[in-house]
């Protein structure tokens, strides 16, 4: 993400953790190779973590502060960072996303990435009016999607809110597609779909989108907001994001009821 010269801690939180570890490693003489020994990791991985290409896990924030006797700094810092929107997200997602095993779904506006169309991708880009580049940002979303068709595929599941199948985005031509793409999907082994009807009501998946992806190495969530999105790797919130997919996942259709579903919307829309 960031070499050490180009951190902007002033800025950025996930920086400013960045920089303090430098900082408080170098107060202490202190090399790389000894903080790795503390916390139980590589040079390099200390080293990632003070450039900020990769962000330091709780734990050891937590494990910092109670030997170098930071009383709860790095701890602070690190939670900090994570209830920050985190411009630089996007970054560290895509190489979890790519090895991931599991890949969990809420959906609560707009159809996942891995699951869109072109032209329902191209129609979401064009109107948000923030990408320069639409054709290549298409693109690249488009090439993400191999992840689902390459050799032991992750297994995926989608909770989609009816409202993200009845808005017709791009227009009822481009979300017929959209929703045909949808049942196509749903047949694979791999992939299953499930809808979380209008009619629940309210529920706990109201209060926005989230992902998660579970890996034999990393694992992470993404969690969306109206002021923006955050990664996280902590465990407890990993925890309590799988318990909050399992809930809105005991209002949802069945796999097949599902299809059936959304079938009837994409006849509905004219």
């Amino acid at each position: 993400m960031s070499a050490r010269n180009d951190l902007d801690p002033d800025h950025d939180h996930w920086h400013w953790l960045a920089s303090d570890l430098r900082i408080w490693r170098v107060e202490r003489n202190m090399t790389q190779t000894d903080v790795g020994r503390i916390l139980g990791v590589t040079k390099t991985q200390v080293s990632n973590w003070e450039s900020a290409r990769e962000n330091l896990p709780l734990k050891h924030a937590e494990t910092l502060d109670r030997v170098w006797r930071t009383y709860g700094h790095f701890t602070r810092l690190r939670r900090l960072a994570e209830r920050t929107h985190d411009p630089g997200w996007w970054n560290q997602y895509t190489p979890i996303e790519a090895q991931a095993s599991r890949i969990c779904y809420w959906a609560l506006a707009i159809i996942p990435g891995l699951l869109q169309t072109p032209d329902y991708a191209r129609a979401l880009l064009e109107d948000g009016q923030i990408i320069e580049d639409v054709e290549a940002t298409v693109d690249a979303r488009m090439a993400r999607q191999a992840v689902l068709s390459r050799d032991r595929p992750p297994e995926l599941r989608a909770l989609i809110n009816e409202s993200a199948l009845d808005q017709p985005v791009g227009g009822p031509e481009v979300m017929r597609e959209q929703l045909a793409h949808l049942i196509t999907l749903s047949h694979r082994r791999n992939i299953i779909l499930r809808v979380v009807r209008r009619s629940v009501g309210a529920h706990i998946g109201l209060d926005g989108s989230f992902a998660i992806l579970d890996g034999t190495k990393d694992s992470a969530a993404y969690m969306d907001a109206n002021t923006g999105g955050r990664l996280t790797q902590d465990s407890t919130r990993l925890d309590d994001l799988h318990w909050r997919f399992d809930l809105i996942g005991s209002e949802a259709l069945s796999a097949s009821a599902s299809r059936v579903h959304i079938a009837q919307i994409m006849e509905a829309m004219q």
